[in-house]
């Protein structure tokens, strides 16, 4: 994959000051984004998240799934280290795009779990791609991290592209009654790190 930075600008939000970093696939055009805290190119492991696109749960507050949750508590953890990284990567739906993510979620809706929606949609259970990541370190100076995920698979394809992971930290939060089902599938099926309980929330 051939990536491009273009520019880089400060954003400021409730968490910190971020510096917002703007990159894009030549060929595709699709772009990403990395938010930046501190001083990240030291050569210490950096606190970070790879976070796919999720608009129904980053944008549209979605219960259905644990993505919102998980972009707000990694942000604000970064903010509270005072150091960290966050790579915003355009791919949503685990990779089948806003449309298809539709398609399947209705199928979810009539019984479906999100493993067999891809499924019946003619998709792999998870499209995503993260070659891009390697440049967007490189070019950031990072080489080290200490990655919020509960999914082994994307520790695993991280280190592929030669990314050091010095430490996953479990990134567990969000559980309620609408994504229960959604969790422990990407448990079960998917091999993703969490405790998912029985009980509903109060």
């Amino acid at each position: 994959m051939s990536i491009r930075y273009v520019a880089s600008c400060r954003l400021p939000t409730p968490f910190a000051v971020f510096d917002m970093h703007g990159f894009e696939e030549e060929g595709t055009g699709k772009e990403h984004i990395a938010l930046t805290l501190g001083d990240i190119g030291n050569g210490e492991p950096v606190l970070a998240r790879t976070h796919s696109e999720c608009l129904t749960g980053d944008a549209l507050f979605s219960m259905r799934c644990d993505c919102g949750y998980q972009l707000k508590e990694a942000l604000r953890s970064i903010a509270e280290e005072g150091r960290g990284l966050l790579l915003y990567l355009r791919q949503e739906g685990r990779g089948i795009g806003l449309l298809n993510k539709i398609r399947a979620y209705h199928l979810q809706d009539q019984g479906a779990d999100t493993v067999e929606a891809n499924e019946q949609l003619g998709f792999a259970a998870d499209l995503r791609d993260y070659s891009m990541c390697r440049y967007m370190l490189s070019h950031l100076g990072i080489s080290k991290l200490r990655l919020m995920t509960n999914n082994p698979r994307k520790v695993a394809a991280l280190q592929s592209y030669g990314v050091d992971i010095v430490e996953r930290v479990p990134l567990q939060v969000g559980l309620n009654p609408h994504n229960r089902h959604y969790l422990a599938t990407k448990a079960g099926k998917l091999g993703h790190m969490m405790l998912v309980s029985h009980q509903d929330d109060d």
